[in-house]
């Protein structure tokens, strides 16, 4: 009689491992891309306005856990240095202002404007701001003053984060 040999056990597929979960990036919390270690959303410091990071503030009257502030004029360039799929805010004139100042808010991303608000007056209820960002790797978040003395108040990007995988 002839040996018969073990059949080969067949290798099993090794299991891929599954996709990171999904990760909100709040703006008041991201770093510099000199500060940053380039695995999430990231301001360039070469490319940006002045931007306050803060907790607590105010449109029309009701507050907003946290957000950035910024100049009536200003241009702040986000690196997402991931796949993000959104981008979400509520944009207004910041209560400081006193009643005064009017804006107008746009998301850009890869050089191509994805939404823009009307003009926004002080006291208007914040605006909700919802861009999807998939395929995208930067953003331009910007601010334009409708008249000269606007670009000295500040506005508001409530509740502002990416989300990313």
């Amino acid at each position: 009689p002839t040996p018969t040999t073990p059949a080969a056990t067949p290798t099993p597929t090794p299991t891929p491992p599954p996709p990171p979960a999904p990760a909100e990036y709040r703006w008041d919390e991201l770093a510099y891309d000199l500060t940053g270690d380039g695995s999430g959303p990231e301001m360039r410091l070469a490319e940006s306005s002045w931007v306050w990071q803060r907790q607590g503030l105010s449109i029309a009257g009701r507050h907003y856990a946290h957000g950035v502030t910024v100049s009536g004029r200003s241009s702040v360039t986000i690196d997402l240095n991931r796949r993000c799929d959104a981008y979400e805010a509520r944009v207004g004139v910041d209560d400081s202002t006193l009643g005064l100042g009017r804006f107008s808010f746009s998301v850009h991303a890869d050089g191509v404007r994805l939404w823009r608000s009307g003009t926004v007056k002080a006291g208007d209820a914040a605006v909700p701001v919802h861009v999807d960002l998939t395929g995208r790797r930067t953003v331009r978040l910007v601010v334009e003053p409708h008249g000269a003395f606007d670009t000295l108040l500040l506005a508001d990007w409530a509740d502002s984060k990416f989300r990313c995988s």
